[in-house]
């Protein structure tokens, strides 16, 4: 076998070098110089490199006409809310990322998943970071001590390979792809080159056999997956655990998905006995107050393809700087700015002298615009301490001219409302339905000021 030689690459320009150097001699940038492989030309070492033979699929140009647009086959999971989020179930021969903050759960997740899974399907999961032992008193902690998984502890990315074209599983986990390191780079485990060689390898691996590949991902301090930003590219589905590791309920949020819809949620809660789905996500995010309290809202917002139901909070308080505070939780900072000053320009509501806070209940976030409405109406209701009715949902996009625009699947967010028993719906008149829900009252308005006067 030839030698393999390392080069250090500007992810900049793509210009290499024989050795490390703080600059780029080509383009000037600092610190683009990482470590990767100088692939060879011919001979057994390629063939190493390459690990499996050449593709399946023949190298030939074809007319789109051509290709047959063959259904996707799926693996059900067993588990209702992580087949919503990856689209229906999980590909065959699809590489799919999953991160997380420690012990938030992503190991448990795994494993419940799998264990489903190896009742009809060949798994193979592979841990670098704790022993078989450790692995074992989980699944009997989780009751999953009978399933018929096939365990490895390994971290050498060649034998794990190697082991793998021998047991052919259908489903693989490899838990985590910083702890896989390989033979032909020098470099610590984790760093930038050892986690993109080993994710190529095992896309590759995953896409010639056709095997479900689950690769688990160590998170920064910011919250986004440690190692290259190239891994999110390279797999197909990118899934992130939200929440806190202290708290009951766990989401997951498909941040990129080839095979389905990208934001889906999936809401969990961590039990006893590893983590169970919450079959009506929209209870767990609304306070169950005895009576209407000021400052509070019910929206419905749109995860995904799922509309749920949010309380919004607002507390209005006097304040006594000469800069009053602007706080959100779970809303973007500078939108509340822009609705308080439309507040003030086309409603006649000035809080210029006020501390305005902003929270939106159940740690979920809320970046769409159908939320404007809702919050600019807790915002009033604090300031007025006039409560909104407990069975009214609001929800609905403002503009700076103070018009209330329509939002996306309004017909969607009313049904779910109506299904949750709410009676009222505050909504822009474009999201009105063109014939009336039985069971519940539909206020369209066409501006703040109309909503204000309706409410």
């Amino acid at each position: 076998m030839a030698k393999v030689k390392t080069v250090y690459s500007c992810s900049a320009c793509g210009a290499q070098a024989p050795k490390w150097s703080g600059q780029c001699a080509e383009c000037g940038a600092w610190n683009t110089l990482s470590e990767s492989i100088e692939m060879p030309k011919s001979g057994h070492a390629a063939s190493r490199l390459r690990g499996f033979g050449p593709p399946s699929v023949a190298n030939s140009i074809q007319a789109l006409m051509e290709v047959a647009p063959d259904d996707i086959q799926r693996l059900t999971t067993g588990m209702a809310e992580l087949d919503r989020v990856l689209g229906g179930g999980v590909v065959p021969g699809s590489v799919i990322l999953l991160g997380g903050d420690p012990g938030i759960g992503k190991s448990t997740l795994v494993l419940q998943t799998i264990a489903n899974l190896s009742a009809q399907h060949k798994t193979l999961y592979v841990t670098g970071e704790e022993s078989l032992q450790q692995v074992s008193l989980r699944s009997h902690r989780l009751g999953l001590s009978a399933a018929q998984i096939r365990l490895l502890a390994a971290t050498q990315l060649e034998s794990v390979l190697a082991l793998a074209v021998q047991e052919q599983p259908q489903i693989m986990v490899i838990d985590s792809i910083q702890t896989m390191v390989t033979e032909l780079l020098q470099s610590a485990p984790g760093s930038v080159a050892q986690v993109r060689e080993c994710a190529a390898q095992w896309v590759r691996y995953a896409k010639q056999t056709n095997t479900v590949m689950v690769l688990i991902g160590h998170v920064t301090k910011e919250g986004v997956l440690a190692g290259p930003r190239i891994l999110e590219h390279m797999v197909d589905t990118v899934l992130y655990f939200e929440g806190e590791a202290g708290q009951r309920y766990r989401m997951i949020r498909a941040v990129k998905n080839r095979y389905g819809a990208v934001n889906e949620l999936g809401v969990f809660a961590m039990t006893d006995h590893g983590l169970r789905e919450v079959a009506n996500p929209s209870a767990i995010f609304l306070s169950q107050h005895p009576q209407a309290v000021a400052g509070s809202v019910i929206m419905v917002t749109l995860e995904g393809n799922r509309p749920l139901l949010v309380e919004v909070q607002a507390l209005v308080d006097n304040s006594y700087s000469n800069n009053p505070r602007r706080v959100t939780v779970g809303f973007e900072y500078n939108r509340l700015a822009m609705l308080l000053a439309v507040l003030h320009r086309h409603g006649g509501i000035t809080s210029y002298d006020q501390d305005v806070f902003a929270n939106i209940v159940g740690g979920i976030r809320v970046t769409e615009t159908g939320a404007d409405l809702p919050v600019l109406l807790a915002v009033v209701s604090s300031l007025k301490n006039r409560p909104i009715p407990v069975d009214c949902v609001v929800f609905g996009e403002i503009g700076l001219a103070g018009e209330i625009r329509p939002v996306p699947n309004g017909q969607e967010r009313l049904n779910e409302a109506r299904k949750q028993g709410y009676k009222r719906a505050v909504v822009a008149t474009a999201n009105a339905p063109r014939k009336a829900l039985e069971g519940m009252e539909v206020v369209a308005v066409r501006t703040v000021e109309e909503a204000l006067s309706k409410i």
